[in-house]
């Protein structure tokens, strides 16, 4: 395989072996290894994977198990039921992918409805391709950012300058934005100049909580078709990691800044703040990139901008609203 966007772009259907391993999950060991002896099996056998009766995947069964294992086991009995698979509208690159973050010497390949289709094993793909492989996830880095770094290699100075702008523009605009959403609030922060002292913390915590989700949010949405219970799944997932995360960092901060400034109406307010800009990290770097994915934007290289501008609206909103309301 060449190093070419060509190769990386194919259909993984492309580079798979349709040879598959599969044996019945009703089956015994006796039984399966009966029926290894009668039917005809792929050239190179790694694993065994097991199917029910609709052909559908349920099960690996590595060869070690199937040949130390009693007569009378039933397969499902030894068998991994979670199963590492890549979906048939895969690309190499994703295949590549998963090899790299798995260390497995084959994965199947499963259709929508699941059913085993083929087989891709580590020895598709070179050294050379990998190489590939773990670049494009350097590039994946900037992309989050709004560059393209493949853009940027051949790009004149200009050129360059170029394609950045636009993106840092969306940081100038949320900027903007905070600025004068905090000019609302100068009466609040001239009561309480302590405010000052942590806003940067607290705008801290909202991006790197955003910018996280986000990158959970991408990964996810390049091997999986969300709908509605992917979303109230991962809606799930964000808001008790943000609850936890909120609460914890909340008590840690409050007692530091307590003992520095007494637990004044401003620390109050710092106190509450942070676990509402936490949950809302979560759910921005959540939404913003599945919202890019409906719309069928790019939604590497658009959603870190735009996630992180958004955070930092919700964060400086919430932040001196409950000052407001606090510190009187």
């Amino acid at each position: 395989m060449t190093e070419t966007n060509t190769s990386l772009t194919a259909p993984v259907t492309s580079v798979m072996r349709s040879d598959v391993s599969a044996l019945p999950l009703n089956y015994t060991v006796q039984e399966a290894l009966s029926y290894i002896r009668q039917k005809k099996l792929g050239e190179k056998i790694i694993y065994f994977y097991v199917v029910d009766q609709t052909g559908c995947l349920k099960g690996v069964l590595p060869v070690r198990k199937l040949l130390t294992a009693p007569l009378d086991t039933p397969l499902e009995t030894i068998m991994v039921p979670r199963v590492i698979a890549i979906p048939a509208d895969a690309t190499v690159l994703d295949a590549c992918e998963l090899f790299l973050v798995h260390r497995f010497l084959a994965l199947p390949v499963v259709d929508n409805q699941g059913h085993l289709i083929g087989i891709v094993d580590i020895t598709v793909f070179t050294d050379e391709v990998f190489d590939i492989a773990e670049r494009s996830q350097i590039d994946s880095l900037f992309e989050s950012i709004g560059i393209r770094i493949t853009q940027l290699k051949s790009a004149s100075p200009t050129k360059a300058a170029g394609l950045r702008f636009p993106w840092l523009l969306v940081t100038v605009s949320s900027g903007l934005i905070c600025a004068l959403i905090s000019q609302r609030f100068e009466s609040t922060f001239i009561k309480a100049t302590t405010l000052g002292f942590f806003i940067t913390l607290v705008l801290g915590l909202g991006e790197s909580v955003a910018a996280q989700s986000m990158s959970i949010a991408i990964h996810l949405l390049r091997h999986a078709k969300p709908n509605l219970s992917w979303t109230i799944q991962s809606l799930k997932r964000e808001l008790t990691s943000g609850i936890i995360l909120g609460i914890s960092i909340a008590l840690l901060i409050s007692f530091f800044a307590a003992s520095w400034f007494g637990f004044t109406p401003a620390i109050k307010a710092l106190s509450v703040s942070i676990p509402i800009v936490i949950i809302n990290g979560c759910l921005v770097g959540l939404f913003i990139p599945s919202l890019l994915h409906k719309l069928q934007l790019d939604l590497k290289v658009a959603s870190g901008p735009l996630v992180l501008g958004i955070a930092d609206i919700c964060t400086v909103t919430t932040y001196f609203t409950l000052a407001s309301l606090l510190v009187k």
